[in-house]
C-alpha cells in the first residue's frame, strides 16, 4: 500500500517517543500489505475498528494511542487522517 500523510505520524512520533517503534513497524507493515478489503486488515490487526467511508482506527501501543486512516482499496492507498492519545480520540468526531 502507498501511504499518504506519513508526516503526521513522523511529527507525532517526535513528541511521543514511546510510540516510535510501534508506529515505524506499522508503517513498514502497511507498505508491504496488499489490502483488498476490510477482512485483509482485520486478519493482521484484529483490534482495528471500521467506520463508515472506508475509515479504520488502529490501537497503537496497547491502546494508548489511536491512528485514524482512510483506505482506497482499489488504488492501494492509505491516507493518514489523525493520530492522538486515547483521550484525544474521544474528542474527535470520526
Amino acid at each position: 500500500m502507498k501511504i499518504v500523510g506519513i508526516g503526521i505520524i513522523q511529527e507525532f512520533a517526535k513528541e511521543h517517543a514511546d510510540a516510535r517503534t510501534r508506529l515505524a513497524r506499522w508503517v513498514e507493515e502497511v507498505k508491504r500489505a496488499d489490502w483488498q478489503r476490510s477482512d485483509d486488515i482485520k486478519a493482521s490487526y484484529p483490534s482495528a475498528s471500521f467506520l463508515s467511508d472506508n475509515r479504520v482506527v488502529f490501537n497503537i501501543k496497547g491502546n494508548n494511542y489511536r491512528l485514524l486512516i482512510h483506505v482506497l482499496y482499489q488504488r492501494g492507498y492509505v491516507t493518514i487522517l489523525q493520530i492522538g492519545t486515547h483521550a484525544e480520540y474521544d474528542k474527535w468526531k470520526p
